[in-house]
């Protein structure tokens, strides 16, 4: 498997998961600073990692969501590519339209930095094949804005097409319907507040995020 992470000015997670995906899989993993505007050619993964693109500034990931890199992240996407934004990755990936909702400031308007436990829902998706029978997964959360918000009529839609893959068991910041990821309508887009790049070793509390990049290199 061929994989790259997408560096943005304020990523900080972006070297944990190059190592996550490496240790995971053994896949070679290009870092890919946010102004290129070509990728390199044969690529199962893409990610956009963690952290606070552009400082935060405007709205969490909306500065980041008009980089030059994030066209060819689309061409890329619309070419059926694996597409993962975790964390700050998944505020630019709602910011780009190419999920749909928002993620609000957190219901405690406070900063939450903790382990989670969540609810696979749906396992038959690219990023989630490998975890088979398994049904509940710990990784761990890091945001202030990570409440996940859409309006009515698109959650009843995101549930009626299995687009709901990660739900929390104890809810840490208000998302609505307890939602920690979701994919796209064509399924190769996901986006996760959870970091699977924090727990893939049991040294890190939980190696329940290996399986999550397993599942692509399954299906690359």
């Amino acid at each position: 498997m061929r994989a790259a992470v997408i560096v943005f000015p304020g990523s900080n997670c972006d070297r944990d998961c190059k190592t996550a995906i490496e240790r995971s899989t053994g896949a070679h993993v290009h870092m890919i600073w946010h102004g290129e505007t070509a990728l390199p050619a044969g690529l199962d993964l893409i990610v956009l990692p963690g952290g606070f693109a552009y400082g935060d500034y405007l709205r969490c990931g909306a500065m980041a969501a008009l980089s030059p890199v994030m066209t060819e992240v689309k061409a890329a996407a619309d070419r059926g590519v694996a597409v993962a934004g975790i964390c700050n990755g998944f505020q630019v990936l709602c910011e780009a339209r190419m999920l749909p909702g928002a993620l609000l400031r957190n219901a405690g308007l406070k900063y939450v930095c903790q382990a989670v436990e969540l609810e696979v829902v749906n396992s038959q998706t690219r990023f989630t094949a490998a975890y088979q029978g398994q049904r509940d997964v710990r990784m761990t959360v890091g945001n202030g804005e990570g409440n996940f918000f859409a309006d009515e009529a698109a959650l009843d839609r995101l549930e009626g097409e299995g687009q709901v893959v990660f739900r929390y068991r104890q809810n840490p910041n208000g998302s609505a319907r307890d939602i920690a990821g979701i994919v796209s309508e064509r399924g190769n887009i996901i986006g996760l507040m959870p970091h699977p790049d924090r727990a893939f070793e049991p040294e890190l509390g939980s190696a329940d995020g290996a399986t999550f990049f397993q599942s692509v290199l399954a299906s690359a």
